[in-house]
């Protein structure tokens, strides 16, 4: 079965002047697979009242938030899940003494769902060690990145679609790519096995992210673009 390509967006203020809320109001509405609101140089008490407010109006355009970085204000808040960098998630990990042990994903999971209070729980990934070890610990998604050259990693070359196709062929969850994603780009991602795509800049800059994500999910599926 064709796996469907769905789209993550993510937030980063530093990419607007002002009317930052706006933009976040424009992608709950455009109903991306999620929205993962990553501001983690905020402090965490300012970045949990915009995590509040910014939830509320998820739930009522009914797309999925999920956190970064903070955990404690993800279960604080009932959030629908959290994401994290894998070095991030293994510091916290090793905090709480947790231990997946010689548990299958599956199980693995579960405890860690229950340690954070979360459905969702992924990570940025940027090897198929990193990526192996995500699964091992329950992880239900993965974010594989940076795949093409792109201004936010300006002058860092992307890893490529080869490693993508080795993250996603190494593991069994969803892997999500990052890094350059564009209508011209991603039929090529969907083909190396991946679930779908991030964005972050194309979708805090534009006006009408509804369009923007029509416009991937089609060339993602069409050899047209």
């Amino acid at each position: 079965m064709e796996k469907e390509c769905d789209i993550i967006c993510i937030t980063n203020r530093h990419l607007l002047k002002d009317n930052y809320k706006d933009a976040l109001v424009r992608i709950a509405k455009a109903h991306p697979r999620a929205v993962i609101l990553r501001e983690k140089d905020m402090p965490e008490d300012e970045y949990e009242k915009l995590a509040g407010w910014y939830l509320e109006i998820c739930r009522e355009c009914g797309t999925k938030l999920f956190l970064h970085y903070f955990h404690k204000v993800a279960a604080g808040l009932n959030a629908d899940g959290l994401h994290m960098p894998i070095d991030r998630l293994s510091e916290v990990l090793a905090e709480s003494g947790f231990s997946a042990g010689e548990s299958a994903p599956a199980a693995a999971g579960n405890k860690l769902k229950d340690l954070f209070g979360v459905s969702d729980i992924g990570v940025s990934c940027h090897s198929t060690d990193d990526a192996k070890m995500a699964e091992s610990l329950g992880c239900t998604y993965i974010i594989a990145g940076h795949i093409f050259d792109t201004d936010c990693k300006k002058g860092i070359p992307g890893r490529g679609l080869s490693f993508l196709n080795d993250v996603t062929h190494s593991v069994g969850i969803p892997v999500y790519a990052i890094g350059g994603i564009s209508q011209e780009n991603i039929r090529s991602v969907r083909d190396t096995g991946a679930t779908g795509a991030c964005i972050m800049s194309s979708a805090m800059v534009s006006d009408n992210v509804g369009a923007l994500l029509a416009g991937l999910k089609q060339c993602a599926s069409s050899s047209s673009c």
